[in-house]
């Protein structure tokens, strides 16, 4: 037998030509470089912090064979070192990786000062003023992106000597600063809850590669952390003591002993909050582990509910009876009996919930409201959680309604939400609509703002998908029983033409919707495609040609495409990638964190950045992209916000989104892929919350097979909180006792 000699190490200085591709996600790279002594570039590949045109590596690795592209040079490790020649620090300087300095400035910095420019730049910026075009602000923006990149390479050097990939070096630099390498040494599993996209697992590795034992404390207090605030990100607000020893103990590799050890550790240190059960309470899961933030919070909505609910309201009694007679003939319509209902709840009790699905006449209701409280003066707030929400609201009533987040006044600089028990809102009436989105940690911010005088008004529909964030507030305030409660079924025969609101309640009642269009004028279509590929190759042309044709809409602004799940053929990654090509090509564009954004995107905010004051879930349009500033701007609703490169993590392509991320949104068209390969996100309440985003029409394309396992599975995934059981005690059960 033959044995083939290892591939031997070689080291090169060379300089970068062309950037091939780059993953800055984890820092892939294909890069032709020039190397010392060799006539033609070569193919490098391997994993660098932000590779630029015309810098100069000194890179170690192999040779290695690719099938399809030929010889390459697989590095395995690199340092860079600055370019000597003329020519070469031309090219690095006009590469747009030092923030201030494009083609045409680098071109003037070294007709200037020739091979002398990068030390001028290092030693001696000021004589930079002597270049046209540069003054002391750009001066000022060079010099600290110069500083930036020293240090991102100092920081990358030591965390690649300890196996870490060099794309986390930027996210760590960015993070820490000068003492990324200290706060590493001292405590790398701080990386897994302090940085966006280094979990537990990557931490972990780190640590091992710097000698931290399997059993060290801060592994195993990090862990548990770590698992809690991944379960906090599935909607749990706690987790019961037993299954999260378990969920640790796979994670960690440790005994329980340990863990139970350090959550006791965890709990006097006030990191969580571990509360033992209750006896009263009928279903009980043993001890409940708390990050303590949502402790605080689920509690403090409990405490805040029942206190409003029991303090005097500043709004004079008003006889309901003759306002329902005021208030139909002044706005010409007759209210049904459970719109009475409604509006006779929430002027007799400080609290009232609404809830119903489309065409239920929650409008109407709340439009009665308004109109009757301003006859008395009142001062009225609307709000709701999004800003899409929050203009369907205005729209729908005529007045001004916004975001809780901006009702609240967030300012980041400040440190937080600036309206709250010391500096309440000034309102005698607060109504908040699509109630169902908000998660524990809004809720507890927004009633510590409203005035103990206030009527607080929640609206929504308790059928559609909970919060995305922890909790089950609205669900759990309805399961309580402490709080007035008026339920909408009924559809109104203007809404009862549609067949989108038809087959919403439909689908909510555990029926199959109706699928016929023998007439063609439905506002609802199904299109049997049980294949993923060609369902996706149906939806593309649904978007792209025939539904603006048909339904004069614009394809990106007027449709909108939702799927159950991120991966997958007819998920939302493979959707965005094809749609992006179909409705958007040829435009300038760059590569982050291996998506491709173009210029005029469609695309979505992932997580709340109070700094920016944008939201998980906001949709805004890409309006420019400056590869010199190394900036894209983004247009949210005519407000331009502007994000580094490094920062578009939090965005994502939004052409397809997932039906979570469209709660509380209404688009005049939807499209819908409905496949058995989505079985783990067939639920009737993802289904029914889909087919409510549209309203002018909702397209299925998929499989009549998995619209009957999505309208028969109404099992989902629960929610671990003890809100409804606060609530209870907290409250008492209503019976119409909570009157002004």
């Amino acid at each position: 037998m033959t044995h083939q000699a290892p591939p031997e190490t070689q080291t090169f200085s060379g300089q970068i030509e062309r950037v091939t591709y780059t993953n800055p996600e984890n820092g892939y790279t294909v890069a032709r470089m020039k190397i010392r002594g060799l006539r033609e570039p070569v193919t490098v590949v391997g994993r660098f912090t932000e590779p630029a045109p015309g810098e100069v590596m000194e890179v170690t690795g192999t040779w290695k064979i690719h099938p399809s592209y030929g010889r390459q040079f697989e590095v395995s490790s690199y340092r860079s070192i600055a370019p000597t020649t003329v020519n070469g620090i031309r090219k690095y300087l006009g590469s747009g990786m030092i923030k201030g300095i494009g083609p045409v400035m680098a071109e003037r910095i070294v007709d200037r000062f020739g091979k002398s420019s990068l030390d001028v730049i290092e030693n001696h910026p000021d004589k930079l003023s002597e270049v046209e075009g540069i003054g002391k602000k750009r001066i000022r923006m060079i010099c600290s992106a110069w500083a930036e990149q020293k240090e991102i390479r100092n920081v990358m050097v030591f965390l690649q000597s300890h196996e870490v990939g060099p794309a986390y070096a930027v996210r760590i630099f960015r993070q820490y600063g000068q003492d990324a390498i200290e706060v590493v040494m001292q405590n790398p599993f701080q990386l897994a809850t302090d940085i966006s996209g280094i979990g537990f697992l990557t931490a972990d590795k780190i640590a091992a590669n710097l000698g931290f034992e399997k059993n060290h404390p801060l592994r195993i207090r990090a862990g548990i952390l770590y698992v809690l605030y991944q379960l906090a990100d599935d909607g749990h607000v706690y987790y019961p003591n037993d299954l999260l020893v378990k969920k640790c103990q796979e994670i960690l590799e440790a005994v329980p002993a340990i863990i139970s050890r350090a959550i006791e550790d965890a709990s006097k240190d006030q990191e969580v909050v571990v509360e033992d059960p209750d006896p009263a309470e009928t279903c009980q899961d043993g001890r409940a582990v708390y990050l303590k933030r949502f402790f605080i919070c689920e509690t403090g909505i409990a405490r805040q509910l029942a206190g409003l609910l029991r303090a005097p309201g500043s709004v004079r009694a008003i006889d309901s009876q003759k306002a329902l007679k005021w208030v139909q003939a002044r706005l010409d319509f007759t209210l049904a009996d459970m719109q009475r209902q409604a509006v006779k709840c929430v002027l007799k009790n400080k609290i009232m919930v609404l809830t119903g699905g489309p065409g239920t006449g929650k409008t109407t209701i709340m439009r009665a409201m308004i109109e009757i409280f301003s006859q008395v003066s009142a001062r009225i707030l609307l709000a709701a959680p999004t800003g899409r929400a929050a203009r369907k609201m205005s729209e729908a009533t005529g007045l001004p309604s916004g975001t809780i987040h901006r009702m609240l006044s967030f300012n980041y600089q400040a440190g937080g939400f600036q309206k709250n028990q010391d500096n309440p809102l000034k309102c005698d009436l607060l109504i908040v609509d699509e109630a169902s989105m908000i998660d524990t940690v809004l809720m507890y911010h927004l009633l510590k703002a409203v005035p103990p005088a206030a009527t607080l008004v929640l609206v929504g529909d308790v059928h559609q998908l909970p919060s995305v964030g922890a909790g089950s507030v609205l669900a759990d305030v309805i399961a309580s029983g402490a709080l007035p409660v008026v339920r909408l079924t009924e559809i109104f025969r203007q809404a009862s033409k549609s067949r989108i609101i038809v087959n919403a309640h439909q689908i909510n009642s555990g029926f199959m919707p109706k699928l016929d269009n023998h007439d063609g004028q439905s506002d609802f279509y199904f299109i049997e495609q049980p294949d993923a590929e060609k369902a996706v190759d149906t939806i593309v042309e649904l978007v792209s040609k025939r539904i603006p044709r048909r339904f004069e809409l614009d394809p990106v602004s007027g449709i909108q495409v939702l799927s159950p799940m991120h991966r997958g053929a007819a998920g939302t990654f493979n959707l965005n990638r094809v749609l992006q090509e179909a409705l958007n090509p040829g435009q300038p564009q760059i590569s982050a964190g291996g998506i491709v954004f173009r210029l005029y995107d469609k695309v979505m905010q992932t997580r709340n950045n109070y700094e920016k004051q944008v939201f998980n879930g906001d949709m805004g349009r890409i309006s420019g992209i400056n590869e010199q500033s190394r900036q894209v701007s983004i247009d949210f609703d005519d407000r331009q916000v502007s994000y580094e490169f490094a920062e578009l993590d939090e965005v994502v392509p939004a052409y397809a989104v997932s039906v979570h991320k469209a709660q509380g949104s209404e688009f005049p068209a939807v499209v819908m892929p409905l496949l058995t390969q989505h079985y783990m996100m067939l639920q009737r309440n993802l289904l029914y919350t889909a087919v409510t985003r549209g309203k002018r029409l909702v397209v299925i394309v998929g499989a009549k097979k998995a619209m009957a396992i999505s309208v028969k599975n109404n099992t989902p995934a629960g929610r671990h909180t003890r809100l409804a059981g606060r609530l209870a005690a907290a409250c008492g059960k209503f019976n119409g006792a909570n009157e002004k």
